[in-house]
C-alpha cells in the first residue's frame, strides 16, 4: 500500500502523461477550444510583433492561462454532469451554464487584459504606419 503512495519519478511522468492526455480530450471534443487556440497564437504573435516587456508578458500568460484553465474544468464538469445525469435534468442543466458562465467570465477579464496590454502597442503601430502612409 504505502508503494502506490510514495513519490516516484515514473509515477510522476505517469501522472503528467494522464495530464496531458485530458488536455488533447478536450481539445478534441470541445469547439471553443479551437477559438481558445487560435486566440491565443493570434494574441502571441501579436505580443512578438510589438515587443511586449516582460511584465506585459505576464499579464498576458495569467490571462491566457486563466481562460484555459476555466474551459478545462468547465470541460471536466460537462462530462461528470453526463455521467451523473444522462437524461436532462434542469439542475445539471443549470451546473453546465454555470460552469459555461464561467469561461464566458475569463474570456471577457482576458479581452480587457488584451485591450490594456496590447492596445496601446497595436494603436502607436497603427498610427506609425499610417504616418509611413502618409509620407
Amino acid at each position: 500500500m504505502a508503494e502506490q503512495n510514495s513519490l516516484t519519478f515514473t509515477g510522476r511522468l505517469r501522472s503528467v502523461r494522464c495530464a496531458l492526455q485530458g488536455v488533447r480530450v478536450m481539445v478534441q471534443s470541445q469547439h471553443n477550444a479551437w477559438i481558445h487556440a487560435a486566440a491565443t497564437a493570434l494574441v502571441a504573435v501579436v505580443g512578438m510583433v510589438v515587443g511586449l516587456s516582460g511584465p506585459e508578458w505576464c499579464w498576458i500568460v495569467l490571462a491566457i492561462v486563466a481562460v484555459w484553465t476555466a474551459e478545462a474544468l468547465n470541460t471536466a464538469f460537462e462530462f461528470l454532469t453526463d455521467v451523473a445525469s444522462p437524461a436532462f435534468h434542469p439542475i445539471a442543466g443549470k451546473a453546465k451554464d454555470v460552469a459555461a458562465g464561467a469561461v464566458l467570465i475569463s474570456a471577457a477579464g482576458s479581452l480587457v487584459i488584451g485591450a490594456l496590454v496590447l492596445g496601446p502597442h497595436v494603436l502607436a503601430w497603427l498610427n506609425a504606419v499610417r504616418l509611413e502612409f502618409r509620407l
